[in-house]
């Protein structure tokens, strides 16, 4: 069986969406691939690790990733439970004009400099909405398409992205802080646990993720328990029990949280990827 079920959801001449769902079976490295367009991959469930070379990117749902055409990658799944992404094609007359120009690099060639950029809430809410509207066959063509390039605008602008740089101590040690986070995201932790699981103090901890991702690192993990919630929107008749089930003291916390962070409450979102 392969490890990959990929559903075409829209393909023109602008844009193709699909959506691509990984078993992850491969815990190490896999062989190498390429692709034979850039793609921008916007992982929303799970998580999985990013291999160019010697660079490493930790893919999860708070990141867009660059999947530059024609270069050489391996994946690997170091936390168990696969992954799932929205994978956007965009023509590549379009993606010039709108990717600011120092984040691509020189030459005939469209690729950009790093392998991925951190992606904001609204951006967030933009993948669930392409892909809920999407898959559920209630956004016509015109729509979508708008809707994936305002994603796509978003997800590289530059005040409202954000692209790490550290060293590359400090960023192996984020980067593990993520797979940590990541492998139970409904969990209530604790600094002094996730300092343990990476094997540093927790004061170090704070001051190292803050300086790498511009964002305290409960945030961080606040950010991957929404996207969670917005990826699972479209399977829970109860809210309150999504909301526990993600580590919410009470549907109350998860509705208002939620709000705060997107701009509508989890029943208001529900609504807007129902049948319209």
């Amino acid at each position: 069986m392969s490890q990959f079920t990929v559903q075409p959801l829209l393909d023109t001449g602008t844009v193709r969406v699909r959506d691509i769902v990984c078993s992850g079976e491969c815990r190490h490295r896999s062989d190498e691939e390429c692709s034979a367009a850039t793609h921008l991959v916007f992982p929303y469930r799970g998580v999985f690790v990013r291999h160019v070379g010697r660079n490493d990117v930790v893919a999860e749902a708070n990141q867009l990733l660059f999947f530059n055409a024609a270069e050489a990658y391996q994946v690997s799944h170091p936390v168990e439970g696969g992954d799932a992404c929205l994978d956007l094609v965009v023509e590549e007359g379009q993606l010039r004009e709108l990717a600011p120009k120092g984040q691509l690099r020189t030459g005939d060639r469209l690729a950009f400099h790093r392998q991925g950029r951190r992606i904001d809430p609204r951006a967030q809410a933009l993948v669930a909405l392409l892909r809920h509207s999407l898959s559920r066959n209630v956004a016509e063509t015109l729509e979508a398409e708008t809707l994936a390039l305002t994603l796509v605008r978003r997800s590289l602008g530059e005040h409202t992205s954000h692209a790490a740089g550290a060293s590359p101590g400090r960023q192996k040690l984020v980067d593990r802080t993520k797979l940590v986070l990541s492998s139970d995201l409904s969990r209530r932790w604790t600094l002094a646990e996730i300092a343990v699981e990476v094997g540093v103090s927790p004061v170090y901890l704070t001051q190292v993720f803050q300086q790498v991702e511009a964002m305290p690192l409960y945030r961080y993990h606040l950010r991957l328990r929404l996207a969670r919630a917005l990826d699972l929107l479209g399977r829970y008749d109860n809210l309150t029990t999504l909301g526990m089930d993600l580590g919410f003291s009470s549907h109350s916390h998860f509705s208002s949280t939620f709000r705060q962070v997107y701009g509508r409450t989890p029943a208001e979102f529900q609504r807007s990827i129902g049948s319209r």
